[in-house]
């Protein structure tokens, strides 16, 4: 089976190379040409476990190809996904969907024959029906069929979560959409993963509902650590009493720095955006994204007043650059507000993350040197911050760090550490949620 995928992004990168060891015959299209010339030249434009390997084999097999023009790419294709950027449009919050019609326009002048076209990116609910009428403006003789089919995939994991599934959301309205994609996804089918076919309508909300859902319950154990802090209780101790009920569940209940990456944020405010402009406001939503917003701006305040409210002159360690570990995304992460401030206040940073210091340097040329190691981070820091929670990072001695650094504070936004290993190695020790943090 042929098919195409627009964009080599993540979302396309990934979804290519999983279909193509489905053993499907897999073009993709990518129109910036650095990142096509590293494609064909074997370079990720991205860090994700495994995907090296598996886009390596996949391109040796003769299954994966890398091309630049869109024609040759649809020759003969059953279905073309459409994977390129939705990013949040400046001002509004709204998803921008300008690469996504011009794909669809694309899609639509260069195709020979009928094929199903299938929107791979978020995408706000309508614009499968906008995608179909671009279509027929365009070749009203095509008699293509229009699905939506969004993307589940966490950074970090993204390809177990395309081999092995939760859920294939399909929105798709005639038999012929439904039986290709069931073809597509046959491999799934055998391990009996569940196939949810929808609207267009519903699929394209499916995925904005479920990514609101998910950072709520990030917010909500924000909320739950500052409340037991005031309380002296134990967030993590309340987090496992209450996600052992089934109706809640264990997942999404660790507190941190707020929610960050190209998926949360963007989404939840697209959400609020579509909620609004439907006449039904979600307020629990808008609520969300404000308190994300506000707690990432506060865990600086976190860092100054753990030194004793005076930052200038002082110099802080950041380990952890990235939204989360496994990742080198540092789109939203919440070390970038905290570095800004910290900077912005006279600071000297120090900083070390094993994969997204590259994005970083993009960012902030000068007032940050960039460390070879965490330990090289350390030393002569007033202060670490921890705030990605990288597994090295959970595995440096106490006793080392507080030989390295010249101070004795440690802010730990992740909870890596354990509070009283901390204390006997010298160390003030904040952390989230936790009573037994203060010395």
């Amino acid at each position: 089976m042929r098919i195409a995928m627009i964009g080599g992004g993540y979302v396309g990168l990934v979804s290519a190379a999983c279909f193509a060891e489905f053993g499907m015959d897999v073009a993709l299209v990518e129109a910036d040409a650095a990142r096509l010339a590293a494609l064909q030249a074997g370079r990720l434009p991205i860090y994700e476990p495994g995907l090296e390997a598996l886009v390596a084999e996949n391109v040796r097999a003769g299954r994966l190809r890398f091309m630049a023009e869109l024609p040759p790419a649809l020759d003969q294709v059953e279905a073309v996904f459409i994977a390129v950027g939705t990013p949040s449009r400046r001002g509004d919050g709204h998803a921008d969907l300008s690469y996504v019609y011009a794909a669809a326009e694309a899609v639509a002048k260069a195709l020979t024959a009928p094929a199903v076209i299938v929107t791979k990116s978020t995408v706000p609910v309508g614009t499968g029906r906008r995608i179909a009428q671009i279509v027929r403006e365009l070749r009203p003789e095509l008699g293509c069929d229009i699905v939506a089919n969004p993307e589940f995939l966490r950074e970090g994991s993204a390809i177990g979560d395309f081999m092995r599934p939760d859920r294939v959301v399909i929105g798709a309205e005639t038999e012929r959409a439904r039986e290709v994609m069931r073809r597509i996804y046959r491999p799934l089918y055998l391990i009996e993963t569940p196939i949810v076919f929808t609207t267009l309508e519903t699929a394209e909300l499916i995925k904005y509902a479920a990514n609101s859902f998910l950072a709520m319950k990030v917010t909500f154990i924000n909320e739950m650590a500052d409340l037991c802090e005031k309380l002296n209780a134990d967030v993590h101790d309340l987090a496992r009493g209450i996600g052992l009920d089934g109706r809640i569940g264990r997942k999404f209940l660790h507190p941190g720095p707020g929610f960050g990456g190209s998926c949360f944020p963007k989404d939840t405010l697209a959400l609020v955006r579509i909620a609004q402009e439907a006449g039904a406001p979600s307020r629990l939503i808008e609520t969300v994204v404000a308190v994300n917003a506000a707690r990432k701006a506060s865990m600086a305040a976190r860092v100054a007043a753990a030194l004793g409210g005076v930052v200038r002159g002082r110099t802080v360690a950041v380990l952890g650059l990235t939204f989360k570990p496994e990742t080198d995304d540092i789109r939203e992460s919440p070390a970038l507000p905290i570095i800004e401030r910290l900077l912005s206040e006279g600071a000297q940073v120090r900083a070390y993350d094993p994969a997204g210091m590259d994005h970083a340097r993009a960012i902030w040329k000068d007032g940050i040197r960039y460390c070879r190691d965490a330990w090289d981070a350390a030393t002569g820091a007033d202060a670490l911050v921890v705030v990605t929670e990288w597994n090295e990072f959970r595995a440096l001695s106490p006793e080392r760090l507080k030989s390295l650094m010249r101070g004795d504070v440690v802010v730990d936004l992740r909870n890596v550490y354990e509070p009283s290993a901390m204390r006997k190695a010298g160390f003030r020790y904040s952390c989230l949620g936790r009573a037994t943090a203060e010395p």
